[in-house]
């Protein structure tokens, strides 16, 4: 797929995709780090990057078959917000933690009990925020069965979404980026196999 290779080499060449010794926010090391939330500071490749997904979700999905889209902060609901525009669909979002003032609501937005929701994320390593904000969702009375993110880790979300009955698209993932960038002499075949046992590992 052209956009993919392209967005590889895009996100190589601005330092979006950084190879090396990474401690994520799980606490798991990681052989690679991934910071989606540069992508906005190009708004050409940022406009292409939410284009994309947009016929991802034409395709798989239809822009009639769900309601609304829904999203968790912060890097999902910047490509959320930005979708939300050119799809015309409401917007929703589930908060890591509710508020502590005021409503005091996880859910912002306007929901309904048996509303078909899409959930759109940046990155999906483990799942953990997503299953967070669908179970949230699903106790609010909506409905959701697709996921959809920019880049899949392969860190067990498929699986964890799976066992729930959710189904997550992507528009690539780890391994397809790195295959990319070595194929275009971009990283070494140390790099390469090193990513590809990562993703074994899980």
């Amino acid at each position: 797929m052209e956009f993919v290779k392209e967005f590889a080499i895009f996100l190589h060449k601005n330092d979006i995709i950084k190879f090396g010794d990474f401690t994520l926010t799980s606490g798991k090391n990681s052989s690679y780090y991934i910071d989606l939330r540069l992508v906005p500071s190009y708004p050409h490749q940022f406009r292409k990057m939410v284009k994309n997904l947009q016929n991802l979700i034409i395709e798989k999905t239809g822009l009639d078959n769900f309601d609304s889209l829904a999203s968790v902060p912060t890097g999902g609901l910047v490509v959320a917000s930005a979708l939300a525009i050119e799809v015309v669909k409401p917007l929703i979002y589930v908060r890591n933690k509710p508020k502590e003032h005021g409503t005091t609501k996880s859910i912002e937005g306007k929901t309904s009990a048996g509303m078909k929701v899409v959930m759109v994320d940046d990155i999906a390593t483990t799942g953990t925020s997503v299953l967070n904000g669908i179970k949230q969702l699903k106790e609010s009375g909506l409905l959701i069965s697709d996921v959809y993110v920019i880049i899949n880790r392969l860190e067990g979300a498929d699986k964890a979404l799976d066992d729930i009955d959710v189904k997550i698209h992507q528009l690539t993932d780890v391994l397809e980026i790195t295959n990319v960038l070595f194929q275009e002499k971009l990283v070494s075949k140390e790099i390469f196999d090193k990513i590809k046992n990562q993703v074994n590992q899980n």
